[in-house]
């Protein structure tokens, strides 16, 4: 299982604007159609990666109870399908409801969006403000497959809570850490 840690893009930049495919709706969709009125988050992770499945049912929760908040979630997969086949579009439908996600689910074809996202690895979770100006990026919590200690999702509830309240967030931000992105190979 390979470690790979987020790249950390700058706090304060843009949010790059996308049209992607839901795999859910099966519609294509963009940053300015999903943003929330208070904050969005941005993942990208993907339907095999060990440490998404470990985190998985955590990030619906929070999903869940943020959505009221004015906090909109959205997935972003930008894996390389025709060597990892398990993270097809319709294999991504079919996870989006099997693990019951309460936000769209969308497909990177060209890999383009997890570029501009700076994005290294699964997950790894973008916090933006309602200007869509980056105001965290990092870990859901120090919770690891393997390393014993519970998925809270501690650091992301405390970046959302301090946007919500309108107050810094003076916690250290942590990379996360995860399965690289599954880069294409340059034909």
């Amino acid at each position: 299982m390979a470690r790979t840690p987020s790249n950390m893009l700058p706090l304060g930049t843009i949010a790059p604007d996308f049209n992607l495919l839901d795999t859910v709706s099966n519609n294509i969709l963009s940053l300015q159609n999903l943003k929330g009125k208070n904050a969005t988050v941005i993942m990208f992770i993907c339907n095999h990666c060990p440490f998404v499945i470990h985190v998985n049912s955590e990030v619906v929760s929070i999903a869940n109870a943020y959505a009221e908040k004015g906090i909109s979630f959205i997935a972003i997969s930008s894996n390389d399908v025709v060597n990892y086949p398990q993270d097809s579009p319709e294999n991504m439908t079919i996870h989006a409801k099997t693990e019951n996600y309460p936000f769209p689910y969308l497909y990177d074809e060209t890999q383009e969006i997890a570029k501009a996202y700076d994005a290294a690895c699964t997950p790894d979770i973008y916090v933006f403000d309602t200007h869509l100006k980056l105001n965290y990026r990092g870990q859901l919590d120090d919770s690891r497959p393997g390393n014993g200690l519970p998925v809270t999702g501690k650091d992301l509830k405390h970046a959302l809570d301090s946007l919500l309240e309108n107050k810094k967030n003076t916690q250290t931000q942590k990379p996360s850490i995860g399965c690289n992105i599954k880069w294409k190979t340059p034909s």
